[in-house]
């Protein structure tokens, strides 16, 4: 490790990369460049070339050579700025190599790179992918964003990986990684400590967090995608977070010691969770400042969220869960999106009747059981005053779905409605075509008929 933080770029002289390699894996090398520029960069220079005024930021398309020429009074901070909006890895190379001036920009200005491996021929061997990365970072000094995805077809050796993240680890912000390796490289050991914001991993696996080592005091957002972790060493990773706000949980394999798997979480920071097929059966959150709660493609006994009523966005999307429960308090909830769900209407209700403040109420595809939980417009017009917009489609058995909008006269203050449905039974007229009362209302406002299968 104490070599690898000894690391130094190479001398300003040497060239970006090695031509004889990276040009070689070019078929058909840009002469064309698309470019963002803002020209708000307060060391712009106005007495040169004529670009688009402070207030717009426009796309045009360039020669190299005229490129050159209409850039020739830009500081080389501002190109460096331009550099990293290109984004991809590949085009900052090949941009960079067409003058002294670039390759300076590049080297000390640039601040975001980007390494795709549908961006490089399909020919290009794991060996050439990781010469090229390294040449290319190492040639760069503070890079703040770093993404590295690649597909299953290469497998990196894990001395390079590690030396990328620890020549970038001082400086770096946001890391996006996505890289199989052999062994398996720790990510937490190698960028814990550090002045990371935003951290995203993707098909790695995760063992042994050590929260008073790997501790990430700046961190505000952690994606962790197709991860293996066990439900212990997430919560230590969550507690090793003291100020995160975002945390996405897609598509993990949770590992548990007990049989009915229990998945617990705590933060006093976090302002929103997106989970997404979570393999566990419990969830208990706790968080006294979550804003948004998004669940999808959840298979659960238990759902159990403790916080201070601070929640003021609900989506559920094709959940399963036996017992649901967001807390007593609702005085900020503003939306609730529901869909494909079956629902046990009395118990969800409940819950949300006292969320006064609700401008967007979405039931979407769910289903009943019988007559008496469907939902009528004078609940909805009582227990939210303030709903703007409402979005209907539901399905009960024994043709009861005739009776959800009986009372419609009553919202008078929804603009915007919107009703579903997948079959044309006896009772679509009187599911569709609403009294006029209620349609003068809503004249001037939008009324949306959708079939149930085409989702907003």
């Amino acid at each position: 490790m104490g070599a690898a933080t000894e690391m130094k770029p190479p001398p300003a002289t040497s060239s970006l990369f090695d031509r004889s390699l990276s040009l070689s894996l070019f078929a058909t090398p840009p002469r064309c460049l698309l470019l963002t520029v803002d020209t708000g960069h307060p060391s712009f220079d106005h007495s040169g070339p004529r670009l688009p005024p402070i207030s717009s930021i426009r796309s045009f398309s360039l020669s190299v050579d005229r490129l050159m020429r209409s850039t020739k009074h830009l500081p080389v901070e501002v190109i460096g700025n331009i550099l990293s909006h290109l984004g991809a890895a590949r085009d900052v190379v090949v941009a960079s190599a067409t003058c002294r001036k670039w390759r300076e920009a590049c080297r000390n200005h640039l601040h975001t790179l980007s390494f795709e491996s549908d961006d490089w021929p399909r020919d290009i061997t794991t060996r050439q992918l990781e010469i090229l990365i390294t040449q290319t970072i190492f040639q760069t000094i503070g890079l703040q964003c770093l993404s590295i995805h690649m597909d299953s077809a290469h497998e990196f050796s894990a001395a390079p990986v590690i030396a990328w993240l620890m020549y970038t680890r001082e400086t770096l912000r946001s890391l996006s990684y996505n890289v199989r390796t052999t062994p398996n490289v720790n990510i937490l050991e190698k960028c814990g400590r550090q002045k990371l914001e935003t951290l995203d991993l993707d098909h790695n696996s995760i063992t042994g967090v050590e929260p008073s080592y790997q501790r990430f005091t700046c961190l505000k957002s952690l994606s962790l995608r197709h991860i293996n972790i066990s439900a212990f060493d997430l919560s230590l990773l969550l507690a090793a977070c003291p100020r995160i706000e975002s945390l996405t949980l897609d598509a993990l394999e949770i590992v548990t010691s007990d049989s009915q798997s229990l998945m617990e979480l705590s933060s006093q920071t976090l302002k929103c969770l997106y989970a997404k097929s979570v393999g566990v059966d419990k969830i208990i959150l706790e968080a006294d400042n979550l804003e948004i709660l998004n669940l999808n493609a959840l298979n659960l006994d238990f759902f159990e969220l403790i916080g201070k009523g601070t929640l003021r966005h609900l989506k559920i999307d094709d959940v399963s869960v036996t017992h649901l429960d967001i807390g007593e308090s609702m005085d900020h909830l503003e939306v609730v999106d529901v869909s494909n769900f079956l629902i046990v209407w009395p118990k969800f209700y409940h819950m949300i009747s006292r969320a006064s403040k609700l401008r967007r109420l979405r039931l979407w595809g769910v289903v009943f059981d019988d007559e008496d939980e469907i939902i009528d417009s004078e609940s909805i017009a009582i227990s939210f005053p303030q709903l703007k917009h409402l979005s209907l489609s539901y399905e009960t058995r024994d043709g009861l779905l005739h009776y959800g909008l009986r009372g419609s006269s009553s919202l008078g203050n929804v603009a915007v409605l919107e009703l579903g449905w997948t079959v044309i039974s006896e009772h679509f007229g009187h599911w569709v075509f609403l009294d006029r009362e209620f349609l003068t209302k809503l004249s001037g406002s939008s009324y949306q008929l959708r079939k149930a299968w085409e989702r907003s």
